[in-house]
């Protein structure tokens, strides 16, 4: 089995981190978890004894060892350079954030999908449509020529009211 990943961290990076693990009401808990991973890593903590501690797979652990691992002259660089504490913070923060996300963003807003399972909620018939219930591509008839959505397709519809949002909508056949 290969060794875990070797990581250092300063005086001044583990007073924040540390301030992190302590001030777990005002910090969020990924950022609190992070942190601990990190300081358990520089103590030479293994990953299995880490994802054992905490609760978590060792593959997160390796994840964020390796990351930090891969900034360590990044973080060392800016306080040679004499980043204020409050620019390192921001640094560590920054680091142990998320990262982006892959994939396309989301086509449509919070707003707009309200806007169509209130809908679905409605009466088909007050809508002038012929039918008790809202089929997928009745509803995404009315919602593109209500101006709700520039276009919407049947299937993306009914993956939206999966699991019966309103008594108004009736399930795919198909």
């Amino acid at each position: 089995m290969a060794r875990a990943v070797e990581i250092t961290v300063s005086a001044r990076q583990r007073a924040i981190l540390e301030r992190w693990t302590r001030n777990r009401a005002s910090t969020p808990y990924r950022l609190v978890e992070r942190a601990q991973l990190i300081l358990m890593s520089a103590d030479g903590v293994s990953n299995i004894e880490q994802a054992g501690r905490l609760g978590v797979d060792r593959q997160r652990v390796r994840r964020w060892r390796m990351r930090w691992a891969e900034n360590q002259e990044r973080l060392a660089a800016a306080e040679q350079e004499g980043a204020s504490d409050k620019d390192l913070a921001k640094l560590l923060h920054d680091l142990l954030a998320d990262g982006e996300r892959s994939g396309t963003p989301p086509k449509f807003t919070a707003e707009q999908l309200t806007q169509i399972i209130g809908v679905a909620c409605e009466v088909p018939e007050e809508s002038g449509r012929p039918v008790t219930h809202w089929t997928p591509t009745e509803l995404a008839d009315e919602v593109t020529k209500r101006g709700i959505v520039e276009s919407i397709s049947p299937r993306h519809v009914d993956r939206l009211l999966k699991g019966g949002i309103c008594v108004r909508t009736r399930a795919s056949t198909g």
